[in-house]
């Protein structure tokens, strides 16, 4: 398997930045730890290896995130418009600085996202907000409004970064048209652990089929836990049947 490390320092979130890419060929996926992981989480917790025979067959090119979490909403120690300035920051290099390279390193021009636990957030909040950039996207076991709104008062940055508050209030077309023309997977287990995913996912079902967006929800089982050996059989799972390639 082809692996390359990238850093570059990024002006907007003033520090060094790191990506791992996985892959040669086929579909370009930005794939994102879960909650305060780090770029190298994915490998480490087993999920390139889960993907191993889609990347080495070319049909899937891994660029795994490096995470902030604990700058942002995990960050108790500052308030939550703080933590929710230090996520917009980090939106915009996601958009402004690493979409446009993984454009440039993969030749495509629309990418699709993926993560696990708050992964899954940082993937579908990234969708969501996106979708000129993005037209997929795979959330395994995710929750979708950030952690922290009983610690103060919710401003715009946690409102636009909460996909379960701003989109029932959202009819601008040019979003809704480009969510209807793209390939969206949101899916849990229904095992240890998974309550709070499962609550989460339900509520946004209920949100995209208000919108007539059309979007894949699967509910796995009971012996389905909130780990990672469940999401190595998930999302292999999910970009073979997408087709991804």
């Amino acid at each position: 398997m082809q692996v390359e490390t990238h850093t570059w320092w990024s002006p907007v979130l003033d520090e060094e930045m790191e990506c791992r890419e996985y892959g040669h060929a086929g579909q370009p996926l930005l794939g994102f730890p879960s909650f305060g992981g780090r770029v190298w989480d994915l490998e480490g917790f087993g999920m390139v290896d889960a993907l191993g025979p889609l990347i080495e067959a070319g049909r899937v090119r891994l660029f795994a995130v490096d995470g902030i979490d604990r700058q942002s909403w995990a960050d108790r120690s500052v308030t939550l418009p703080a933590r929710g300035r230090r996520h917009e920051a980090f939106d915009r290099y996601l958009a402004d600085e690493l979409t446009p390279f993984i454009q440039q390193r993969s030749g495509r021009p629309a990418l699709w996202s993926m993560g696990c636990s708050m992964g899954g957030y940082h993937a579908a909040n990234l969708f969501f907000r996106h979708p000129d950039r993005f037209d997929g996207v795979i959330a395994l076991s995710g929750v979708y409004r950030p952690p922290g709104s009983d610690d103060g008062e919710v401003d715009e940055a946690f409102y636009f970064n909460s996909p379960l508050d701003f989109l029932p209030g959202l009819d601008d077309r040019w979003y809704l048209d480009r969510y209807r023309a793209s390939r969206m997977v949101f899916a849990v287990g229904q095992g240890a652990w998974e309550d709070p995913c499962l609550a989460d996912t339900r509520e946004l079902q209920r949100i995209l089929e208000a919108k007539r967006i059309p979007a894949w929800f699967d509910y796995w089982g009971h012996d389905v836990d909130h780990d990672w050996s469940s999401w190595h059989r998930m999302l292999p799972y999910f970009l073979d049947a997408l087709g991804a390639g």
